[in-house]
C-alpha cells in the first residue's frame, strides 16, 4: 500500500531525515521518502503488519505532525450548448449541488469546466449526468483536443452563418412589407394592406416563419431553461419574440374577423429582425471568441508529426507517439527537434524562439538539453529522448496555457454573481415596465414594445465575456513570450506587487560562481586549495563546484577524504587523514572555537569586493580564506530599475554574508538586502513582508526558494530553474532572464486594464440600455426605442467586449 502524508513542524532538511527514520522503524514501512520543499512524505507499507494511524503516531512521537492527504480529483470538461454567462452559472449550480464536489467553475470563453472532486463520493459520470440535467452537453476527451474544438467551434460558426442567411433572406422582404409605405414604397396590390389586410398579414406571417426555424434554437433552450428555474439570455430572447410572434397571430385572427384595424399592428417584422441580428451578433461573437485561443493553436501547430530514429544502426522515420525514452535520435540542419532530450553526439545553433521568446540561437554541444519544437539551425546532433508525448516542455506548456486560459480570476466573481441573478432581474423589469406603462394609459403595444425591447437589449453575454478571454488573450500573449502564467488569480495579483524579493544566486547573478582568490597562511597555497577541493568535491552547492574547478584548472591533486557532513546555511566538515577540516562562515567558525585573527582582514576585504568568503581551518587551525565571486546577470541591473520605476520595493535575499550581498546590491540598484538567510529561512522572511501589509512576490530557481514561493502572494520560477521551483511558482519565465519579470508585471497590468474596460462597458451597457428600453426617455418626451435597434445594441455589445480583448495581442 502507498500513501502521501502532508507532514508539519520541518524547519530543516535534518527534520527531513527525523521524519523518514521515525516512519522507517515502524514495523511493516517498506519505504519512505520525504520531499521537504512539499512537505509530503511518500511511504509504502504492507498493510498487515501496520497502518496509516501507526505511521501518523510514530511521526507525531518523533515531534512533528502528520495527516494523510485526501486523493482529490480535479479535470476539465468541455461544454456544448452555453450561450451566456447564466448558462454558465446553471452549470456550476447543478454540478455544486453533488455531494463530493469541491470546487466547480465555468469558463464561459474558454467552454470548460474546472471540477475538484473527492472520488470516494462522487463520480465523473455523475458530474457529466448533473450537466446533461441542466440541460447542457458535456464533451468526451477526443472532442477537448485542440483540432476536435476548433472543428466544433468551425460547425458552430458555419451553423449560426446559414442560419443568420435563412433568416436575414426572409427578413428584408417582411421589413419591405411592413414598413415600406414610411418610405413611399408601393405593395402589389394583392397584398396592400387597406385593399387585402388578411393577405398582407398572412405573407408576414409566412416569411416569419423561416425565421423562427432560424433561431430555433433560442426557443429550444430558452424556454427549457426557463421551465428549469434557470432562465439565460436565450431565454429572453425567446419570450420577447415569442410576444411578438403571438400578438402577430392574434392581430391576424382579429383581421380575418374583420377588425381590419390591427393591420397597422403586427409586430412579425420585429421578431424576425430580432432573430436575425442575434444569430448575426452569435455569429460574430463565435468568430471572435476563436481567436482568443490561437496562442495554443500555434503552440501546438509547432509540434513535428515524425522523428528519425536509430535503431539496429539503421535510420528509421517514425510516428512522434511512437518514440520512446532512451530512444536515439538523429536531427539534421534546418529540422525541428522531436522530443526533449539530452546531446550524445553533435553541436548545432537551436532556435528556441517558440518556448522562450529569443530570438537569438542557443549553442548546444554534448550533455546540453534540446527542447521539442524548436529547430536546429546549422548542426548534424545526435540526442537521447529523455521526455516524451505529455512530458515534454512544449506539452507542460501547452497544459499550463489551457490551465490559466480556463481558470477564473477573483475579478470575475462580482460578474458571476451578477449575471447569476441578471436574466430573473431582467424578465422582472420587462414585466413591472409593461405594467407601468399599461398602468399609465398608453395601451398594449406600446406597452408591449417596451416588454420586448427591455428583453432583448439586455446582455448577459457581455459580462461572461469581460474577463475570460482578456485572460485567455492575456496568458496566450504571455506563452508567445516565454511567460507561463498558470491561472488567473496570478495574473490579476501581479498587477498588484508591492514588494518583489530576488533570490541572488541564479536569479540576480549568473548562477555560475569561480574562485577568485585564495589567501593562505601558514601554508602553502597548493596545500590549502587541495585540502578545501578534496572536501568540497562531496558537496553539490555551486560554491563547493566552483572551488573544485578552479582546484583541477590548477592541476591541483586532491586527497582522500574519510567522512563528509554538510552543515545547512554553515559550511561543510570533513576529515582528511583523520584530521577534521571546517570550511564556512564566519559563524561555523566561531561555534567550533577557531581562532580568525590572522585571516579576518582578508576576509572582510574579499566581502566589500561582493565575492563570498569562506574560512578553512585544518585540525583546529585556520589556515586560508577562499573567495568565490558570482557575477550579476547583464540585465540584472536594468530589470531591478524598471522594477522601482513600476513603484515596485526591490529586496536582495541571500544565505551570503552582508557586506558581499551589500556589495553585489549596491551594483546592480537594490536598497534593501535580507542577507545570511538560511534556505529554511527563505519563506519567514517572505510571511515578514506579507505582515506588513505588503503584496509580495518571490523570484527564485532552486529547490531552497519553492518554499518562498510558495509563501508569496506571487511565485514567479526562472525557467532554467528547478523542477520544484518551477512546481511551487505561479508564473515561470523560460527565459532566464529578470527582465521578464518586468514583462510578466506589465502584461498583468494590461490584462487587468483590458478586464476593467470590459467590465465597465458591459455594466454601463445594460445600466444605460435596460432603463432606455423600458421607456425612461419617454417619460421626458424621448422617442421610445425600437426593439429592433435594442437587438441590434445587445448583438454589437458583446462583440465589442471580445473584439477589445484581441486588442492584448498588440501587447508589447
Amino acid at each position: 500500500m502507498e500513501k502521501v502524508l502532508k507532514i508539519g513542524g520541518m524547519t530543516c532538511a535534518a527534520c527531513a531525515r527525523a521524519v523518514e527514520r521515525a516512519s522507517r522503524k515502524v514495523d511493516g514501512v517498506l519505504e519512505a521518502n520525504l520531499n521537504f520543499a512539499a512537505e509530503k512524505l511518500y511511504v509504502k507499507y504492507d498493510e498487515t503488519k501496520t497502518s496509516v494511524e501507526e505511521i501518523i503516531k510514530a511521526i507525531e512521537r518523533a515531534g512533528y505532525s502528520a495527516e494523510e492527504e485526501k486523493e482529490f480529483k480535479d479535470i476539465r470538461i468541455g461544454i456544448g450548448g452555453m450561450t451566456c454567462a447564466s448558462c454558465a452559472k446553471a452549470i456550476e449550480f447543478s454540478v455544486k449541488k453533488l455531494k463530493g464536489v469541491l470546487k466547480a467553475e465555468v469558463n464561459f470563453a474558454a467552454e470548460t469546466l474546472y471540477v475538484e472532486y473527492d472520488p470516494s463520493k462522487v463520480r465523473l459520470s455523475q458530474i457529466k449526468e448533473a450537466i446533461k440535467k441542466a440541460g447542457y452537453e458535456p464533451l468526451s476527451e477526443e472532442d477537448k483536443t485542440i483540432d476536435k474544438d476548433q472543428e466544433r467551434k468551425e460547425r458552430e460558426a458555419k451553423s449560426l452563418f446559414n442560419n443568420f442567411i435563412i433568416s436575414a433572406v426572409v427578413t428584408l422582404p417582411l421589413l419591405i412589407i411592413a414598413m415600406g409605405h414610411m418610405f413611399g414604397l408601393k405593395l402589389p396590390k394583392i397584398i396592400e394592406p387597406h385593399d387585402y389586410p388578411l393577405n398582407f398579414a398572412l405573407v408576414q406571417l409566412i416569411l416569419t416563419i423561416p425565421s423562427i426555424y432560424a433561431g430555433r434554437r433560442f426557443f429550444i433552450v430558452g424556454f427549457k431553461s426557463l421551465i428549469k428555474g434557470a432562465p439565460n439570455m436565450d431565454s429572453l430572447i425567446a419570450i420577447g419574440t415569442s410576444a411578438a410572434i403571438l400578438y402577430g397571430i392574434f392581430a391576424t385572427y382579429q383581421i380575418y374577423l374583420l377588425n381590419t384595424e390591427y393591420a397597422k399592428d403586427l409586430y412579425f417584422e420585429s421578431a424576425s429582425t430580432i432573430i436575425t441580428l442575434i444569430l448575426l451578433g452569435k455569429y460574430l461573437e463565435a468568430k471572435t471568441k476563436g481567436r482568443t485561443s490561437e496562442a495554443i493553436k500555434k503552440l501546438l501547430g509547432l509540434q513535428p508529426k515524425t522523428a528519425t530514429i536509430l535503431q539496429d544502426d539503421k535510420e528509421m522515420i517514425i510516428p512522434i507517439e511512437e518514440v520512446e525514452v532512451g530512444d536515439i535520435i538523429l536531427v539534421k540542419p534546418g529540422e525541428k527537434i522531436p522530443v526533449d532530450g539530452e546531446i550524445i553526439e553533435g553541436e548545432s545553433s537551436v532556435d528556441e524562439s517558440m518556448l522562450t521568446g529569443e530570438s537569438v540561437p542557443v549553442d548546444k554541444k554534448v550533455g546540453d538539453k534540446v527542447f521539442a519544437a524548436t529547430i536546429n539551425k546549422n548542426g548534424f546532433i545526435k540526442f537521447r529522448a529523455t521526455k516524451v508525448g505529455k512530458d515534454t516542455a512544449l506539452s507542460q506548456i501547452i497544459k499550463l496555457v489551457e490551465a490559466a486560459q480556463g481558470s477564473k480570476a477573483p475579478i470575475a466573481r462580482m460578474a458571476d454573481i451578477i449575471s447569476g441573478y441578471f436574466v430573473p432581474a431582467v424578465i422582472l423589469i420587462a414585466i413591472i415596465s409593461f405594467i407601468v406603462w399599461m398602468i399609465a394609459g398608453r395601451g398594449f403595444i406600446f406597452s408591449m414594445t417596451i416588454f420586448i425591447a427591455v428583453l432583448v437589449i439586455a446582455c448577459p453575454c457581455a459580462l461572461g465575456l469581460a474577463t475570460p478571454t482578456a485572460i485567455m488573450v492575456g496568458s496566450g500573449k504571455g506563452a508567445e513570450n516565454g511567460i507561463l502564467i498558470k491561472t488567473g488569480e496570478a495574473l490579476e495579483t501581479a498587477h498588484k506587487i508591492q514588494t518583489i524579493v530576488l533570490d541572488k544566486t541564479g536569479t540576480i547573478t549568473e548562477g555560475k560562481p569561480r574562485l577568485i582568490d585564495l589567501f593562505a597562511i601558514d601554508e602553502e597555497e597548493n596545500f590549502v586549495l587541495s585540502i578545501a577541493a578534496s572536501c568540497e568535491k562531496m558537496s553539490e552547492h555551486p560554491i563547493a563546484q566552483a572551488i573544485v574547478k578552479g582546484a583541477e584548472e590548477k592541476g591541483t591533486v586532491l586527497q582522500n577524504v574519510e567522512s563528509f557532513t554538510a552543515i545547512a546555511g554553515h559550511g561543510i566538515k570533513a576529515f582528511v587523514e583523520g584530521k577534521e577540516v571546517l570550511i564556512g562562515n564566519k559563524k561555523l567558525m566561531e561555534e567550533k572555537g577557531i581562532d580568525l585573527s590572522k585571516g579576518i582582514q582578508k576576509f572582510e576585504e574579499y566581502a566589500e569586493g561582493g565575492k563570498t568568503p569562506m574560512f578553512i581551518a585544518f585540525d583546529k587551525r585556520l589556515i586560508g580564506v577562499l573567495a568565490v565571486a558570482d557575477s550579476p546577470k547583464k540585465s540584472s541591473k536594468e530589470a531591478i530599475k524598471m522594477l522601482k520605476d513600476l513603484g515596485i520595493e526591490v529586496v536582495m535575499i541571500t544565505g551570503d554574508n552582508k557586506k558581499t550581498a551589500m556589495a553585489i546590491a549596491k551594483e546592480v540598484g537594490v536598497d534593501k538586502v535580507l542577507a545570511e538567510v538560511l534556505p529554511q529561512d527563505k519563506a519567514n522572511e517572505v510571511k515578514k513582508l506579507q505582515e506588513g501589509g505588503r503584496i509580495v512576490a518571490m523570484v527564485g530557481d532552486g529547490i531552497n526558494d519553492a518554499p518562498a514561493l510558495a509563501q508569496a502572494d506571487v511565485g514567479i520560477a526562472i525557467g532554467s530553474g528547478t523542477d520544484v521551483a518551477i512546481e511551487s511558482a505561479d508564473i515561470v519565465l523560460m527565459r532566464d532572464d529578470l527582465l521578464d519579470v518586468v514583462k510578466a508585471i506589465r502584461l498583468s497590468k494590461a490584462t487587468i486594464r483590458n478586464i476593467k474596460q470590459n467590465l465597465f462597458w458591459a455594466f454601463f451597457y445594460n445600466v444605460i440600455g435596460i432603463p432606455v428600453a423600458a421607456g425612461v426617455l419617454t417619460i421626458f418626451g424621448g422617442p421610445k426605442l425600437n426593439p429592433m435597434i435594442a437587438a441590434a445594441a445587445m448583438s454589437l455589445s458583446s462583440v465589442s467586449v471580445v473584439t477589445n480583448a484581441l486588442r492584448l495581442k498588440r501587447f508589447k
